[in-house]
């Protein structure tokens, strides 16, 4: 058994996610390790469990940012129509299923919604450019997050494959220490 307890893997960590050792040895490892074979599978599956809350998070973030950037897309849609027309007609919700129709006359400038009860005024072509950035923004954070999840689900199946070698090494070793029944 000449063979590494494990390789490492191309990135160590990737944004605080540690990376998975897969282990091709595993008598290797568990001596290196210095744990016995229930420790480390209960250390694994706490790694398992620690890569799964992560990934709701990253979930709950990737569907914040697919939420936001059509929301971006309909802002940038308005601005767009607020600069190209002298007047615009359009309905707008008052309260929930009440609407009414406006009138908005030629404005040089927009109010951007910012979030936590913050609105500020902008000329049309700051409010452009300042939407225009926070979609690039979200799109770049959201090819980001992929990146994060793909590099999470492969460290899953890296430790889920760990456990079920640690297990079955461990079922063959107990079939081999056990005496065989001659009938």
């Amino acid at each position: 058994m000449a063979a590494a307890a494990s390789s490492s893997s191309a990135a160590e960590e990737r944004r605080g996610i540690p990376a998975a050792a897969f282990v091709e040895d595993v008598e290797t490892y568990l001596r290196q390790s210095g744990l016995d074979v229930n420790a480390c599978l209960s250390l694994l599956q706490e790694r398992l469990q620690q890569y799964k809350i992560v990934e709701m998070k990253l979930l709950a973030q990737q569907r914040d940012l697919q939420a936001k950037i059509p929301d971006i897309h309909k802002c940038l849609d308005i601005v767009a129509a607020l600069q190209s027309k002298k007047t615009l007609i359009t309905d707008y919700e008052v309260s929930e299923g009440i609407y009414s129709r406006a009138r908005i006359e030629a404005t040089d400038s927009v109010c951007l919604w910012l979030g936590a009860n913050v609105m500020l005024q902008y000329s049309r072509q700051e409010a452009f450019a300042l939407l225009q950035k926070n979609l690039e923004n979200a799109k770049a954070s959201l090819q980001v997050l992929l990146a994060d999840l793909q590099f999470l689900r492969d460290q899953e199946t890296i430790t889920q494959v760990t456990i079920a070698r640690v297990y079955n090494w461990d079922v063959h070793q107990r079939r081999i220490k056990q005496p065989i029944n001659e009938s």
